[in-house]
């Protein structure tokens, strides 16, 4: 049952202080300047008890959310294989913000006025924020969260459904034109580095990430039926990368001459660790110099393989599949390069349908 006191305090104002008492459970307070709002909640809250839809708050009582962060770098990070220093880098940023409140007292506007703060920050280059570092930042405490709430039994909801997520660009596209790729490719072709062309061309013709191309163990690769197997990916699902034409050729060649220490295509020098894959920034860098590209990063092959797929008449769930995307989403952005193909499509619909009518 449900007792009402009234308060008076030392201005003068009056509180109603509600507590809700059933045999079995922890008791509930609150309190309120209105008795209208103290009898509501309450009836509310013996409701939801009755019918098993309170949850007993007494945990979110007891908790921190540097508790709660705590454990969670402790038992769930070390789980992560990609990104869990980053992702622990972004909780303790939460945890040095909000650690001290109880999870109780952590509310949605709480996390929307630090999600600010996050926005207004300044990296370690000199630059604010930008809204999709700020949703990794959200996304690693809501997976905390979601911990605490299904497993931990901290919390009853997480108050991060309620707390809106920054929105994100649509995302670059900046792809080589033909005679940038011509330039990038004779650049890569006569640098220092003997692995660069192959890894460069690599990039272009199979839409790989950098991390998976440099981490490519022979293996993976399967030169009879032109194809090579991504075990680790950045969606965590395996993947089959068709391999054709000039790319197949370049690792046929590069096979004749593969290392016997290691079964990484592109290792590091010798004398160096052979297990671990050769450093192509400064050949890299060097050749986009030599080749007179500006504002082009090696993950911009990756946008290039898809701009070409799209020109050449691809579809978006064909350039997802060859990128390894899960949904369309993030293939949309190479939607007007395939505007023409797409005018045909309709064309041709309209055709078979309605034929010369008009």
């Amino acid at each position: 049952m449900a007792t009402i006191q009234q308060r008076k305090s030392e201005d003068g104002k009056i509180s109603y202080r509600v507590q809700v008492r059933l045999r079995g459970h922890p008791p509930q307070t609150a309190t309120f300047s209105r008795i209208t709002d103290a009898r509501r909640w309450a009836q509310q809250i013996e409701s939801a008890i009755r019918e098993g839809r309170h949850f007993k708050t007494a945990e979110s009582k007891k908790h921190t959310l540097k508790e709660l962060i705590e454990r969670y770098i402790k038992t769930v990070i070390p789980l992560k294989k990609k990104n869990g220093a980053k992702q622990r880098a972004q909780l303790l940023w939460w945890q040095e913000q909000l650690g001290a409140y109880l999870l109780s007292d952590v509310t949605p506007s709480l996390i929307a006025q630090y999600r600010d703060k996050l926005l207004d920050g300044i990296t370690h280059r000199g630059t604010r924020r930008s809204p999709a570092t700020a949703v990794r930042y959200l996304a690693a405490l809501s997976h905390a969260f979601t911990m605490a709430c299904k497993e931990w039994g901290w919390i009853e909801n997480s108050p991060m459904r309620k707390v809106t997520k920054p929105k994100e660009s649509r995302g670059r596209v900046r792809f080589l034109d033909h005679a940038e790729r011509s330039r990038l490719l004779e650049a890569c072709r006569a640098s220092k580095n003997s692995y660069l062309y192959t890894i460069v061309v690599l990039g272009i013709s199979c839409g790989m990430r950098q991390s998976e191309i440099m981490h490519l163990s022979w293996p993976d690769v399967d030169l009879q039926k032109g194809r090579i197997v991504l075990h680790e990916t950045k969606n965590g699902e395996r993947r089959v990368v068709p391999l054709v034409g000039h790319a197949l050729e370049l690792l046929k060649e590069h096979e004749s001459k593969r290392r016997v220490d290691t079964f990484l295509l592109f290792p590091a020098q010798k004398g160096q660790k052979p297990q671990k894959p050769i450093n192509i920034r400064g050949a890299w860098e060097a050749a986009l110099q030599k080749a007179n590209i500006i504002d082009f990063r090696f993950h911009d092959l990756r946008h290039s393989c898809a701009s070409y797929l799209a020109m050449n008449q691809a579809s978006l769930a064909e350039i997802a599949e060859v990128l390894g995307h899960k949904t369309l989403q993030m293939v949309k952005r190479y939607a007007h390069l395939s505007e023409a193909h797409t005018s045909r499509v309709v064309e041709s619909m309209n055709e078979k349908i309605f034929g010369g009518a008009g």
